[in-house]
């Protein structure tokens, strides 16, 4: 973990709530796909944790959704704007599992984390399906940059508003692949381990107080004891997950 200094250069709506941030400074402690920073805003007591959609040499990027005051104080900041950023958190995705052809299934706000992820398994030569999902097409985003990777990209949305109608799991269940990596919240990542016919990797969303292990405010129960969401996790495997009737 580290504290830096990080200054927007880029804060831009992907739509009417959803919006990429591109903040520049020290990325050299961020090291894995999955990984989240930690973000103070000014009077607010607790930081904000959001995922790290993708990272280069000077510049780091997240994706966050507008749904409270800390995140609609986010989208109206300025670039030029500095902020004080805890990086180097979470445990991120293991990608030595992944196998010749990994599937990837993302629910909303949980589909930024998939992007560097998937950035890597094609550097690794992996053939990569993704699969968004989203309530309704108006919600949609990403899909093309998936697809500039070199991805095969499927998205779903509920009410069938575009692409296939339902549920990532609709999507998931005629495609081939080795191994998948998912994130989003907790019924998708429920249906997801119901339908799923290999093993996999999770990234669990949680309400976090300190995000680095201290408080132990995100605790969760695994079949090899309690974890901390922020420290162990945010991403367990599928065989050690636990789910709570």
């Amino acid at each position: 973990m580290k504290q830096s200094i990080y200054k927007i250069i880029e804060n831009i709506p992907l739509t009417d709530t959803v919006f990429k941030m591109v903040l520049e400074g020290d990325v050299s402690d961020i090291k894995n796909s999955g990984e989240f920073i930690n973000i103070q805003l000014e009077g607010k007591f607790l930081r904000r944790p959001i995922s790290v959609c993708d990272v280069d040499a000077t510049t780091v990027t997240i994706i966050y959704k507008v749904v409270g005051a800390g995140t609609e104080q986010m989208s109206e900041m300025p670039i030029g704007t500095e902020l004080d950023v805890l990086v180097g958190l979470g445990n991120g995705y293991d990608l030595s599992l992944a196998g010749d052809a990994p599937l990837l299934l993302g629910g909303g706000v949980g589909v930024p984390p998939l992007y560097n992820l998937a950035k890597r398994l094609i550097e690794m030569g992996k053939k990569v399906t993704v699969v968004l999902g989203f309530n309704t097409k108006d919600e949609i985003f990403y899909e093309q940059e998936f697809k500039n990777l070199g991805a095969e990209v499927f998205v779903t949305t509920a009410d069938g508003t575009y692409g296939i109608k339902g549920f990532v799991t609709d999507a998931m269940k005629d495609i081939d692949y080795s191994y998948f990596y998912t994130c989003g919240p907790e019924p998708m990542l429920k249906a997801v381990y119901k339908a799923s016919a290999t093993s996999g990797q999770m990234s669990f969303e949680e309400r976090m107080g300190c995000g680095f292990g201290a408080c132990m405010g995100c605790s969760c129960k695994t079949l090899t004891g309690y974890k901390r969401i922020c420290k162990e996790g945010p991403v367990m495997k599928k065989e050690e997950i636990l789910w709570e009737d």
